[in-house]
This record gives C-alpha cells, structure tokens and sequence, in this order.
C-alpha cells in the first residue's frame, strides 16, 4: 500500500498548528506537528537556542567543539549517539565536521548569533551550513539574532571594506536557503543577499517593556542618540502616541570636540533613549547626561544589542540611567552581575514564531507589530 507523505504545508492544513509551550507536551507531539525539523545550536548563545526549541517543543542536537592545534575548529554533533574522537585528528590541519543523525530531506535550522569571539563562531556557522548542506539537508537556516560585522555596510572612506557584504557572501557559498536575523544595523543589508532574508524586529518586544515596567510612559519623549536613529523612534513613538526628539551631533572643526544638540522637548518628561545597538556606550552616556541637564525627570535607555566591550559597563554604572535595558540577541549574565541596571527582554519567543511560520510556510509578516504569546 503506498502512502503519501504529509508535508509541513499540508499538516497545517489539515488544522494541525503549534500552541505554544504547554505543560505535558512532548517531543513526539511536537514532532507531529512540526515533521521534518531539525535545530542546532552554535556555541555563542545556546542559552538563546535552548529556549527557542524548549519554545518550540523540540529537542536540540547536542554540540561538542574541539580545536585543532593550529585553532581550527572540528565540530561533532550528535543526537542520542556516542561521540567516538580520533585523536590522530587533532594533529591534521584539516577542519572535521559530522553530524550524528541524517538531516537528508530535513528542514534544518542553525542558530549562532555575531558575538564572542565573532570570527571563530562565524566560521563555526559556516562550517555547520555547509556540512548540513553536503548532508542532502532540503533546506538550511541561519538565525542570527545579532548579524556580525553589520556596522561595515558601506565605505565610509577610501579604501574601506564593506565586511558586511562579504560576510553575506561567505554564507550563502557556504550553502545557506535563509537567513532569520533581527534589528540589522542598516536595512540595506537584506540586499546583500541573493536568498530569502526576514529581518525581525525587537519593536513589539520593547512597546510591551515600557508599558509594563515605565507608569510614566504616556508621558514620556523617545529619544534617539543619533539622527540615524530617526526612523526607529518616530515609529516607536507614534505606536505609544507621544513625543519624539533626537539629538545631532555638531563638529566646528575637525579636530575639536562632537557637541550634541537636542532637537526636541524633554522638560520634565521621562526621556527613553532607543538604539539598535551599544558597544563602548559613550554616546548614549553623553545623551543621557545632556537629556537630564534638559529637564528630563528620568533617563530609560532600550537597546536590541547590547555588546558592552570596553569601558561600557563602568560608563552605565556612572550614568544616570534609571535602567538600561537589552534584549537577549547577546548573553548578558555576566554583564548584569557587574552592572545591576542592566535589564534583558527575552526576544526568543519571536525568533522561534518566525522559524515555525516559515516551517509551517506561513507569513512571518504578523510578528513586524505583535509579540507571540
């Protein structure tokens, strides 16, 4: 007797649809719900990983990384198998990688986010596309919650790279179908690519943040620390209906001194400064000071990629900020026990809805304006 296959599509046709992480769910459930699908997890964020196939109802591949002599890396996943090392490898300048169970026909999502040690796990990401690829995979995913080397998107000055595109590049040679990624430091980036890109958004998260944690919010300004965050805040403003305000930055010469000037009212108001991202944290120090010597009651900063590296997390903790609140796109436990006005939003609910609908073949469209129960 010949039976025909049921497909994601035609499951969730039938009426068969994800309802969340209930108790008593199992494996097995999800699985017949969601047939075909595989999830790996790179080693920059499994804590992000883990809650989205626990999201998901699934299981993720168990990952060994081990380093060659000359630090390359060989990666080892197994699903439920026994991890045999030969150790004569460690010896070889040749990169291994294998993967315990057949991913052949399978739908097969990699999550690695640009943090870290960036290159050695952008290289980690390529290497898992390409052996999953090799491997007959049907399709191959890359969810990168925070996209490496987004800032380099154009040449700012001669000679200059433009290491976002050639990181675009690497991944789809390296046999990427998709990419998931969220907040990218300049939207131009989907362009890059000649593959399907769906860029999330954080918004929804962050209007749920300030409702639920700010009771002043309606009578709040969102403030952006630059004038390239414009578009970002007026959006955010318009869907709270209050203020908006930004501050430029203004060079004499060029050797002097930024001078920031606020372009906006905060007077007695509750400033929220939102940003893509913050790296040594300077400039929306120097705005949280300027905003306060405005008349700014008090000082919010809400960010989707809160790298921290340098000086930032003194600078947060000389800062007048009531709070400075990230999502989880970056691990931030060991930043949070140095700084106690580090606050996370959880986006991981959002990055596995968006890998269900596009399992599923559903829009992923709904998730530009709503956070998934």
């Amino acid at each position: 007797m010949l039976r025909r296959r049921v497909g994601p599509r035609a499951a969730a046709g039938r009426g068969a649809r994800w309802s969340g992480q209930e108790e008593g769910d199992s494996a097995s459930a999800a699985a017949a719900v969601m047939p075909n699908i595989k999830i790996f997890s790179g080693s920059s964020h499994q804590d992000l990983s883990q809650k989205i196939a626990d999201r998901l109802g699934l299981e993720l591949g168990k990952v060994v990384t081990k380093k060659f002599s000359n630090q390359e890396t060989w990666r080892m996943q197994w699903l439920g198998f026994n991890l045999y090392l030969d150790t004569t490898l460690l010896s070889s300048s040749v990169p291994s990688v294998e993967i315990g169970e057949s991913v052949r026909g399978e739908d097969v999502y990699i999550v690695q986010s640009g943090c870290g040690e960036i290159n050695d796990n952008l290289m980690e990401l390529l290497i898992m596309i390409n052996a999953c690829k090799i491997a007959s995979a049907s399709r191959v995913t890359a969810v990168i919650p925070c996209f490496p080397y987004a800032r380099q998107d154009k040449k700012d000055k001669s000679r200059a790279p433009i290491s976002a595109k050639l990181v675009a590049n690497m991944l789809s040679v390296a046999g990427a179908d998709h990419i998931i990624t969220m907040d990218l430091h300049a939207s131009q980036i989907q362009g890059f690519f000649d593959i399907p890109v769906d860029n999330l958004y954080a918004e929804p998260a962050v209007l749920k943040w300030i409702k639920e944690n700010i009771p002043e919010w309606k009578n709040c300004t969102i403030v952006s620390p630059d004038a390239g965050g414009a578009k970002r805040v007026t959006s955010i403003a318009d869907r709270l209906n209050v203020d908006f305000a930004l501050i430029h930055k203004e060079r004499k010469k060029a050797n002097e001194v930024d001078r920031m000037v606020l372009v906006g009212d905060v007077k007695d108001r509750v400033a929220i400064l939102v940003d893509d991202m913050a790296d040594t944290c300077g400039t929306i120090c120097h705005a949280a000071d300027k905003l306060v010597s405005a008349g700014a009651t008090k000082v919010y900063a809400i960010l989707t990629h809160g790298i921290f590296s340098g000086p930032a997390i003194s600078r947060i903790n000389n800062a007048c900020f009531e709070a400075v609140v990230v999502t989880n796109t970056i691990p931030q436990e060991d930043k949070m026990k140095q700084c106690p006005k580090i606050q996370v939003i959880d986006i991981s609910m959002i990055l596995a809805e968006a890998i269900r609908r596009t399992h599923n073949g559903e829009s992923v469209s709904y998730l530009f304006s709503h956070v998934p129960l």
